[in-house]
């Protein structure tokens, strides 16, 4: 209730302020729902697209490593036996 009571406020206050053009009124409508996805997203502390990208490029590299390590790794195992 008090999230809906905030958003009325805000459309009554831009009515006050005498915003009569679409555009003027669509701007600030958008800002105001910009402004509280900001505050979501910082209190879900969700990642931006930037570090969720960079983050995806480090795993690759890291997966990448490990195979590479793995393989070394088998090949040092195999062990020709040694005839007497």
């Amino acid at each position: 209730m008090s999230k809906s009571k905030f958003i009325i406020d805000k459309f009554a206050k831009i009515f006050e302020q005498g915003l009569v053009s679409y555009n003027d009124l669509s701007n600030e409508i958008l800002s105001i729902l910009r402004s509280k996805r900001d505050e979501i997203i910082f209190k879900m502390k969700i990642t931006s697209k930037e570090e969720t990208s960079i983050l995806a490029k480090r795993i690759e590299a890291l997966e990448k490593k490990i195979k590479k390590l793995e393989r070394n790794k088998n090949k040092k195992k195999t062990k020709v036996a040694k005839k007497s």
